[in-house]
């Protein structure tokens, strides 16, 4: 029987896997970087360098937003803003020696915490379950 939990049942998982990732920041001695903070070092891991812009569109942000997460991690050393050299209007966030370092244990939690979210579930279980999610996330 249907029990309509699922806005309740994805909440509970968004605070525990917060929960998680705060406690796993602890145990790599990692403070001041919130969870929300993950997406903008995750894309300049991949990329080295984005533009506000560029990381509001990829984390699904407002600029607003990213600004304010941006301003904390700069505050934090782990990034610094530059202009871009091909267009002066554009400023650039890129990770400091600090950001990078922090790239080995940020792997290694999305790796525990990857293992917590799908560990068990066969491959065709994880794929749907991503699925129904992206499904249900396009709805909004």
């Amino acid at each position: 029987m249907l029990k309509y939990h699922a806005a309740s049942m994805i909440g509970k998982i968004k605070e525990a896997v917060d929960k998680m990732i705060v406690s796993e920041l602890g145990q790599h001695g990692i403070e001041g970087i919130v969870p929300s903070h993950g997406g903008i070092l995750s894309f300049l891991y991949q990329e080295n360098q984005l533009s506000v812009k560029e990381l509001a569109e990829k984390i699904h942000r407002t600029q607003p937003t990213v600004t304010v997460l941006v301003k904390k991690l700069e505050s934090l050393g782990y990034v610094e803003r530059k202009k871009s050299e091909e267009d002066q209007r554009i400023t650039l966030i890129c990770l400091t020696e600090k950001g990078r370092q922090l790239e080995p244990a940020f792997r290694d939690i999305s790796a525990r915490l990857n293992e917590q979210l799908y560990g068990g579930l066969q491959e065709e279980e994880k794929k749907q379950l991503e699925r129904l999610l992206e499904t249900i996330l396009n709805r909004f």
